[in-house]
């Protein structure tokens, strides 16, 4: 594979934010693996994730969403760049705001660079309106006016989440994965290498994805499905339990509302068969625990 249809020169690199957490450091090692130029844009060169994407082979860059003068270095000469939400946290919770400022400047800076191409990996979108969407809506309606080939992945719940959860939510404790969704109904899940997949395809053929959303998952089993077959895939008891009305309410009011919201039928909608189409190679929950989730939740599990 090579760089050749990307915007920009041959060999010129991929800058890739959010490198040392999931989604960026799952697509940084699938491109470094495919021999793809890669710059890793860190706050911390000197942290351990920052180390381990430089021993892979990535080039590590200083920068910082709140400087955006920051950016300008890091993007010179780069090809295209995969972003992922520069999530924001203030004393109330989300900042939206902060999130969506963060992400213009992130746009601006690649725009100013030259550079015609980003994917962004955002979130899975439902049939209303979600809370803690309206940072990445703005984001993604300004990176389609300002980059002309532009390709918005919208990934559901991530397999991973099943190594740790936070706020009392996924994850698996003493044997028990809970969560907001009915453990009959389905539940959309996607590997982390597969978002990495359909970056590396956008990136592959800029014209094909340019201006393109796609909402991404591989696979829908149900919360007790799913947990059934960790259970087979591990050797290690699991079930799964829906956090009550009042559970969730003690965990906050988003838990809370997200809650009502799935309740109500607001459900992620990604075309599993037709993504199939695109990426024939689409990750089943089975397939992932085959090739790494099994021993990673048993690792963590063997920790706690």
């Amino acid at each position: 594979m090579t760089v050749s249809r990307i915007s920009g020169t041959v060999g010129s690199p991929i800058l890739v934010t959010g490198a040392t957490g999931k989604q960026g450091g799952a697509t940084a090692r699938l491109l470094l693996a495919r021999r793809w130029p890669v710059r890793a844009l860190v706050r911390d060169p000197a942290s351990a994730a920052a180390g381990a994407l430089a021993a892979a082979g990535a080039v590590l860059v200083r920068g910082d969403f709140d400087d955006p003068a920051s950016l300008a270095p890091a993007l010179g000469g780069a090809a295209a760049v995969f972003a992922v939400p520069p999530v924001a946290f203030g004393p109330a919770g989300p900042d939206h705001e902060l999130e969506a400022a963060r992400g213009r400047a992130l746009i601006d800076a690649a725009a100013a660079a030259g550079i015609e191409q980003v994917v962004f990996s955002t979130v899975a979108s439902t049939s209303a309106t979600a809370a803690g969407s309206a940072g990445k809506a703005e984001i993604e309606r300004y990176l389609h006016e300002r980059i002309p080939r532009s390709t918005v992945l919208r990934p559901v719940r991530f397999m991973t989440n099943y190594l740790g959860g936070v706020l009392g939510i996924d994850g698996i404790v003493h044997g028990v994965n809970r969560h907001l969704f009915p453990p009959y109904e389905p539940m959309q899940v996607i590997a982390l290498e597969d978002i990495a997949e359909f970056a590396a395809l956008a990136f592959t053929d800029a014209a094909r994805f340019a201006g393109r959303t796609l909402e991404l998952a591989g696979d829908q089993p149900t919360p007790v499905e799913a947990a059934a077959e960790i259970a087979r895939a591990t050797g290690i008891p699991v079930r799964y339990e829906q956090l009550t009305a009042d559970e969730a309410a003690a965990l906050g009011p988003t838990i809370a509302e997200s809650r009502k919201r799935w309740l109500a039928g607001h459900r992620w909608h990604a075309d599993i068969e037709a993504l199939r189409v695109i990426h024939p190679g689409l990750r089943t929950l089975t397939r992932w625990l085959t090739e790494s989730g099994a021993t990673a939740i048993r690792a963590q599990l063997s920790a706690t």
